[in-house]
């Protein structure tokens, strides 16, 4: 990222919301450090296609995080769920009520209808508005079909379920388990990518995320701590300049995060 120092990077609590992100938020979180990215960001008002370079639809800033970015990608994601008129209505229909959707919104317009985030403890929800939904209106959920559509189903609707809970008792606070090491593996190739995107040494990032008496007794030529900070190095890179497509599932395979299980470096 541009203007990286050490007061960025170091601090690990400053990574701690990298905990709560799902596959797509990780992805903007590597694609927005990308150096070429950025250029592009810059130069978006002479080159307004290159958004579809980086599976965008429109470039998102950069420097917003992904807690308060809104990337509309290209192609969207297969399981996004999209919300349209219910041209015939049964007596018991839902109406459309937006205040009543729990948790931090976000609305972008991608030039074709809105985009809708939605974040609250423990979970994120991406929903497309048609032009035609109004407040009141009776209304459907609807999801592109697939050869294999009972698993796509099955995870939409334990998320739509969520959301009517949330909806009806939004809680004040939330417990959540200890992170597994999948999580804690992009805590740590984050801060590991932006120190080294800042000039850091191997042995300056590993100090960062290990402290300096880890260092001090176990930094060796072919000591694991090294080989360790090495792995994470080359995974945030390979994650900044392609992987992140991967994450953000813009092949349609739906092979994100949760498909390949992360192995400690």
């Amino acid at each position: 990222m541009a203007d990286h120092n050490a007061e960025q990077w170091y601090p690990t609590a400053a990574y701690l919301y990298v905990l709560h992100l799902d596959d797509l938020a990780l992805a903007w979180e590597y694609l927005r450090r990308n150096p070429e990215y950025r250029r592009d960001w810059r130069d978006r008002q002479r080159r307004p296609e290159a958004a579809q370079r980086w599976g965008l639809r429109q470039l998102e800033d950069p420097r917003l995080d992904a807690r308060d970015a809104h990337p509309a990608w290209f192609p969207e994601h297969p399981e996004l769920i999209h919300l349209y008129p219910d041209v015939d209505p049964m007596p018991d229909s839902v109406a459309f009520d937006f205040w009543r959707i729990p948790g931090s919104k976000g609305l972008i317009h991608d030039g074709r209808r809105l985009l809708l985030t939605t974040r609250w403890p423990g979970c994120f929800l991406r929903l497309t508005v048609a032009p035609g939904l109004e407040q009141g209106m009776a209304y459907v959920h609807a999801v592109r079909a697939c050869a294999r559509p009972c698993a796509r189903f099955r995870a939409i609707a334990a998320e739509l379920d969520r959301l009517a809970a949330a909806a009806d008792a939004a809680p004040l606070a939330a417990t959540r388990c200890r992170p597994c090491p999948a999580v804690l593996l992009e805590l740590q190739t984050l801060q590991a990518l932006d120190a080294t995107l800042a000039g850091a040494s191997l042995r300056e990032v590993a100090a960062g995320l290990f402290g300096p008496v880890a260092v001090t007794g176990g930094w060796h030529a072919d000591g694991g701590l090294r080989s360790k900070v090495r792995r994470l190095v080359r995974r945030g890179r390979e994650l900044m300049h392609d992987g992140y497509r991967r994450l953000a599932q813009l092949d349609g395979r739906g092979e994100g995060r949760s498909a390949q299980p992360a192995k400690r470096p």
